[in-house]
């Protein structure tokens, strides 16, 4: 028996290490990874659906959903880079040959500062529009200058970005056309009752939906409301702006402000008065409204989380795992949550959340079943 206890410690060992070798390899491509199954739960009923269409035909339909995933995702994901692109360039270009009004309009709000405001600037000859733009038209130039030393690690970037890229539409592919097998093989593997493991799963799946679904609903809606806002309170680059506050739309309460804020003290100091009101205006109540009432609706009500702990989470997400935080955050609290549910017996086999029965007996179908 003690030989026995000992070959069994050794191979809880073995597996431990195996394991975390195994996470370490993988590593590299946690992002690829992640969202690889993250669109897998988001699409998969579309996939189901595809499948029943196509007469059970579930390698042609897992194509398809693919295909489908990156002309409605990707593309326009690919379109608004480029343009930001163009527009971040038609920026830099003015703030290179002094074509632009920002170091006056600095100048004008700079006057306004206290005194020993005034002489801090002054110490750094930063108090008249001429030293500002010299001071612009340096960080433009050092900002190429690096740009132009960092050729080769650009390159290495975006040969990485690109082949994360492919393993992820690849690794989609097969997690679409075999997920529901390689979900019955991990339910299996996992030492819990059956009630159990089907409530975790079906929180994972519900709190991934709704975070990002949520999520990229409330970016979309904030970065084009605050582009048209930009664009016809005159300010230029409002495709750039809009979709930076569709990015930072991620931190939930007070992302779209920290471009809006500044917008609307630049109008102020221009003396454009009712247009730095109206913008105000609009951002409080429309953007707002967007902020306060769909999210809740779209992330809120599935996570079934406070909106506080979503924000908390979200930030600590971002904090930790950078752009990929937005998810994983409030994933881990949910499924925090529900774990400690299940303990204290809140949740239970009477109320817990069971798995599709035609997700099961898509798993049961696999050709090696």
């Amino acid at each position: 028996m003690r030989f026995k206890g000992l070959t069994k410690g050794f191979f809880i060992l073995i597996l431990v290490i195996v394991t975390a070798a195994f996470f370490d390899v993988l590593g590299p491509y946690f992002s690829p990874v992640l969202w690889a199954a993250i669109l897998a739960v988001i699409f998969h009923p579309m996939k189901t659906r595809l499948r029943i269409y196509l007469g059970e035909r579930n390698g042609l339909a897992s194509i398809l959903t693919v295909f489908v995933i990156c002309m409605i995702v990707f593309t326009p994901l690919a379109i608004i880079v480029s343009s930001m692109a163009i527009e971040f360039n038609v920026v830099y270009t003015k703030l290179q040959n002094n074509n632009t009004q920002l170091p006056v309009v600095l100048a004008d709000v700079m006057r306004h500062l206290p005194d020993w405001a005034n002489s801090f600037l002054a110490e750094h000859d930063l108090n008249t529009a001429d030293s500002i733009q010299q001071k612009l038209s340096q960080v433009a130039l050092q900002g190429g200058q690096y740009v132009a030393g960092s050729v080769f690690l650009i390159g290495k970037s975006t040969f990485s970005f690109t082949v994360g890229f492919g393993v992820m539409l690849y690794l989609l592919f097969f997690l679409l056309k075999d997920g529901s097998y390689l979900v019955s093989l991990i339910l299996e593997a996992l030492p819990l009752s059956k009630y159990a493991k089907h409530h975790l799963f079906m929180k994972f799946v519900a709190v991934s939906r709704a975070t990002v679904k949520g999520t990229v609903v409330v970016g979309a809606v904030q970065g084009t409301l605050g582009g048209i806002a930009f664009y016809f309170a005159g300010i230029e680059g409002s495709l750039l702006w809009g979709a930076l506050m569709g990015f930072l739309s991620l931190i939930p309460a007070v992302g779209s402000a920290i471009v809006w804020v500044p917008a609307a003290i630049f109008l102020f100091a221009t003396g454009m008065m009712w247009k730095a009101i109206l913008l105000i205006a609009f951002f409080v109540i429309v953007v707002g409204m967007v902020d306060n009432i769909l999210r809740p609706i779209l992330v809120g009500k599935d996570t079934k989380m406070p909106d506080y702990l979503i924000l908390i989470t979200t930030l600590g997400g971002m904090e930790i795992y950078g752009i990929n935080g937005f998810v994983i955050g409030p994933l881990i609290a949910a499924m925090f949550i529900a774990c400690w549910n299940l303990l204290s017996g809140r949740d239970h086999q009477g109320n817990s959340d069971e798995i599709d029965e035609e997700f099961i007996e898509e798993g049961k179908h696999h050709p090696e079943n």
